[in-house]
């Protein structure tokens, strides 16, 4: 069995022995070794071997199922570009997948500092609040926290953004015209709660997201905070210059 030669990090030791197995030995869907027989079998920390399958998954090589174990990635599958994900919705459609939505939770809150800010309106002001699972073909892709203006959506219901994209429901069903979105991301890890959700290991790297959508008025009618598998979606930008 073949052993960590000690000429670099040990855990980009291990990232590329295990790439060269993912490469030359195993096919996509196949399961890898846990953490604790990775260490056992090279005799090497569960740090050293944590640092390892985290780069793996940055790269895309594999995926980590929560309770499931860890599996070789599909190397045909495309990424999603986050760029172009004005819709959720649509964007998976146009590329011949099965978006799926599941409301997590969805309540009527008076708006806290934080909510009142981002959403331009009074400290304690109504406020809707969801958290929504963004899923394609089955796959957990991203976990989305999303305030509105409760004024702006009068009698909407969890039903509705159970069955509508919530673009729609806002052009087509209130009528109000979205000129912008800002969005900002880093790359980051996900928490527990992120974790179970988006059926990956706690602390996988992942993307965070924070969108700030206008209408014509310049009024905010929609701010979220999305977090993203890094296994799933890659950012694209292109600069010009003027």
């Amino acid at each position: 069995m073949p052993r960590v030669q000690r000429k670099k990090p040990l855990y980009d030791q291990l990232f590329d022995l295990l790439r060269d197995k993912i490469d030359d030995e195993l096919n996509p869907g196949d399961p890898l070794p846990s953490e604790r027989s990775l260490s056992e079998r090279y005799g090497l920390s569960r740090t050293t071997v944590r640092l390892a399958m985290s780069q793996l998954e940055a790269e895309g090589l594999i995926v980590r199922q929560h309770g499931r174990g860890t599996f070789v990635a599909e190397s045909d599958q495309e990424p999603s570009n986050l760029m172009d994900a004005y819709s959720f919705t649509e964007h998976m459609k146009s590329l011949g997948r099965t978006p799926r939505t599941e409301v997590l939770e969805f309540e009527h809150v008076e708006a806290t500092r934080i909510i009142a800010e981002q959403l331009g309106i009074r400290l304690g002001e109504e406020a809707i609040r969801m958290s929504r699972l963004r899923i394609a073909d089955g796959v957990p892709m991203m976990f989305e926290s999303t305030c509105l203006p409760a004024h702006e959506f009068r009698g909407l219901s969890r039903s509705d953004v159970e069955h509508k994209p919530l673009y729609d429901i806002i052009e087509k069903d209130y009528g109000q015209h979205i000129s912008v979105a800002d969005e900002e991301f880093c790359a980051s890890i996900a928490r527990t709660q992120e974790a179970n959700a988006l059926d990956i290991a706690e602390g996988a790297p992942v993307l965070r997201l924070f969108r700030t959508t206008r209408i014509t008025s310049g009024a905010v009618i929609e701010y979220t905070r999305s977090v993203a598998r890094a296994d799933q979606f890659h950012y694209k930008v292109s600069h010009r210059r003027i």
